[in-house]
């Protein structure tokens, strides 16, 4: 398995990015969200989806030159038009929004339409939580999970992501699907050559669970939790899809492996000001302390430690940084093919 340092992955997606045509102001904020996301071992969604968007770029399903733009603003609230721009452009804009309404009002709250795929959700909620405040980002995603007792799509994955401020950045992050896990963990397990995928993340066609690989590929992703996933991500489709008021959502919201239109999915971004509840260094003070009381749990038999969310993606954070970042020899091959299709270097690895 190719080993790449972190600097290095991050020129080749600046490179590739360039060569695909996304403008210069752009590059350096976009190959930084996918390599923020290997450094945390979040791999499925990270240099993996590189081919993807490059492929939606090249089908025009992206509007490479669109920041969007302010539909409507009342108090705390925000509407916001993405006009399919990139999401790693737009998300930001909106997180920003959302930090200056908090400023001014305790709370902003910013939902976004025509929106294309911003990457991992934790992204977005831990720049909010970098600027002192309480981060959630949600997203709604194409159909890819039925309801439960039901055997068609009609959710996505739905992420949710939480992220609270600390004073090195840290802290707490939470960064979930409302699925068993998202379907580009599937394409990772596929380019590292699996076979089998464990039990409980997918069903065929008919809603009998699956560890087949090919069945789960063409199958339906389960719910986290039964019927418990099926509530919390159709929370996200009304928090997102419904309440951005777009023309589009839940069937009607595509995804990064469809073809032929933008994807029009929906963000939702909201920014909680601690300073109005105490001061930030008490909140940081009684979060360490929860932290702590849960983590002193007795560890469960085969287990060394209680851990938080976040703290295995610091961890691996920081052992990337020094190591580097390995990538599975079917990513390796697919990034291969768009080098040389783009005339691009590789990286040493």
């Amino acid at each position: 398995m190719p080993v790449v340092a972190h600097s290095d992955l991050y020129k080749f997606a600046e490179d590739v990015l360039t060569a695909s045509g996304v403008p210069a102001g752009y590059v350096a904020q976009f190959a930084s969200a996918l390599i923020e996301t290997n450094l945390r071992s979040v791999d499925s969604h990270g240099v993996q989806l590189l081919p993807h968007y490059v492929g939606q770029i090249e089908r025009g399903e992206v509007a490479l030159h669109a920041t969007g733009k302010v539909l409507k603003e009342s108090g705390a609230c925000l509407v916001y038009d993405a006009e399919h721009g990139l999401g790693q452009v737009t998300a930001p804009i909106c997180c920003d929004h959302a930090i200056r309404l908090a400023a001014a009002t305790g709370v902003g709250i910013v939902t976004a339409r025509e929106c294309s795929h911003f990457g991992a959700a934790f992204l977005w909620a831990r720049r909010i939580s970098d600027a002192g405040y309480i981060g959630i980002a949600l997203c709604d995603a194409s159909m890819q999970v039925p309801p439960w007792q039901g055997r068609e799509p009609r959710l996505g994955t739905n992420p949710i992501s939480v992220s609270v401020p600390h004073p090195r950045h840290r802290g707490w992050l939470l960064d979930m699907a409302t699925t068993t896990v998202a379907y580009a963990k599937l394409e990772q397990l596929k380019l590292k050559g699996e076979t089998t995928v464990p039990s409980g993340w997918s069903q065929d066609r008919e809603g009998v669970p699956t560890t087949d690989m090919a069945t789960a590929l063409k199958g339906l992703l389960m719910p986290l939790g039964g019927y418990k996933g099926s509530g919390l991500g159709m929370m996200v489709e009304i928090l997102t899809g419904v309440l951005a008021g777009g023309p589009v959502f839940g069937t009607q919201v595509t995804g990064l492996r469809h073809q032929g239109r933008p994807m029009r999915v929906n963000h939702t971004f909201l920014a909680i000001d601690v300073e109005r509840f105490m001061p930030l260094e008490q909140f940081q003070e009684r979060m360490e302390w929860l932290i702590e009381e849960v983590k002193s749990a007795a560890p469960a038999k085969g287990y060394s430690e209680v851990l938080v969310a976040g703290e295995p993606e610091w961890r691996a954070e920081e052992h990337r940084k020094e190591n580097g970042i390995p990538i599975a020899d079917g990513v390796w091959q697919s990034l291969e093919d768009l080098a040389r299709r783009l005339n691009v270097a590789l990286p040493a690895a």
